[in-house]
């Protein structure tokens, strides 16, 4: 692995073709915050703002500032959105909603509570960048409206009927692991790190089915194996690679060797499972028995499996010196960028069919913005230098 190469094209991509496309054409300089429906040449197809957009952008922008480059350009981006989310995105129940206008007003709001979840990492990120108190204050009290939903009964409204299909998510235990990490940078109202470490454990232990060789995304109230319906045996494997390194992450500041292992395992099941033999490039969804999965997209490529993949890959490299770890990096790579990434007018592809062709020229849409593109290159090359 040419180390010194990947740092070279990494802050390339990054800083000439990943964050200069949205710094020209998402921020919204009448009402602030990051229109990030954009077609490939930066073409606007709505002024409509997805809430969960607004605090990853400001933490994408907020991390380049505090730990690569403080350029006001980065911090005033930065700012852009917190002003944006401080002011128009709560609810009268300090929920935030999830669309809204381009001027601020409310479009739709839904159960989940990964809107508030990237708000409290965006306004933590904007404290450590800023020093801005209220930015702090509202991180805390976002993390405790996301603790909360995700730890007791009532915090969120059940997808499905609990008495007939009583189930329980792999998103929540994944995602506060990473939420906490940003937090305990800045706070330490809660025991950030015994969050994450039962999150961890929780997703090691009930999730990942080392039997099955995969991490399912819907698991009983005990762990149970829900075989006989297809929610039971979904398996998303970019979902898993990502709370692999997350994991990974912690074994290594923990030194914890059961769940460095057990992340190294999760990684290597999902590229098993989830790589597309015949096409190349990483399914969306799958079936743990391998029957046909019941997602209707289920065999497109996306964009974010594959950074999440490739920094997962240099990560368990660097820490293991393993070579199939490199050799699994370079497939990944050599795919991701034929396939994903413009070099003529930069940031990556959204979505593709599964032989590799465009679904869509998009580069950003009501789910992809200024987030894991961004992140996938800032951790490798905070990783590789």
């Amino acid at each position: 692995m040419d180390t010194e190469k990947i740092i070279s094209l990494y802050e390339k991509h990054l800083f000439e073709k990943i964050l200069p496309f949205w710094l020209d054409y998402s921020i919204d300089d009448e009402f602030g915050g990051y229109m990030t429906w954009l077609d490939r040449e930066g073409t606007l197809l709505s002024t409509d703002k997805p809430v969960w957009m607004q605090g990853r952008g400001v933490w994408t922008f907020a991390r380049i500032y505090n730990e690569f480059r403080k350029e006001q350009k980065y911090l005033d981006a930065a700012r852009s959105g917190y002003e944006f989310l401080k002011n128009y995105c709560t609810d009268n129940d300090g929920r935030m909603f999830f669309r809204m206008t381009r001027d601020g007003r409310p479009v739709r709001k839904r159960r989940y509570v990964f809107a508030d979840v990237f708000a409290a990492a965006g306004y933590a990120e904007y404290y450590r960048a800023s020093g801005d108190v209220k930015a702090l204050e509202l991180a805390v009290k976002s993390f405790s409206i996301v603790y909360d939903a995700f730890n007791t009964p009532e915090g969120i409204a059940p997808k499905y009927e609990p008495k007939t299909m009583n189930m329980q998510a792999h998103s929540p235990s994944m995602i506060i692991i990473d939420l906490c990490k940003t937090m305990r940078l800045v706070d330490d109202s809660y025991d950030y790190t015994g969050i994450i470490r039962d999150a961890c454990m929780k997703v090691t232990n009930e999730f990942f089915k080392p039997e099955l060789g995969c991490l399912l995304e819907n698991i009983g109230p005990k762990g149970e194996y829900s075989k006989d319906i297809p929610e039971g045996r979904l398996v998303n494997p970019g979902h898993a690679i990502e709370s692999a390194w997350f994991i990974l992450e912690e074994a290594i500041e923990r030194k914890d060797s059961y769940l460095r292992k057990k992340s190294l395992e999760i990684l290597e099941d999902s590229l098993e499972i989830g790589w597309d033999k015949e096409f190349g490039g990483i399914f969306y969804f799958l079936d743990s028995e391998g029957y046909q999965p019941y997602n209707l997209e289920w065999d497109m490529k996306l964009w974010w499996p594959h950074n999440e993949a490739l920094f997962a890959l240099l990560l368990a490299h660097k820490i293991t010196g393993e070579e199939k770890f490199a050799n699994w990096y370079s497939k990944v790579h050599d795919w991701s960028m034929s396939h994903f990434y413009d070099e003529e007018y930069g940031e990556w592809y959204g979505y593709l069919h599964r032989d590799g062709s465009l679904s869509h020229s998009l580069k950003g849409s009501l789910w992809k913005g200024p987030f894991h593109v961004p992140r996938f290159y800032m951790k490798g090359l905070k990783l590789l230098k």
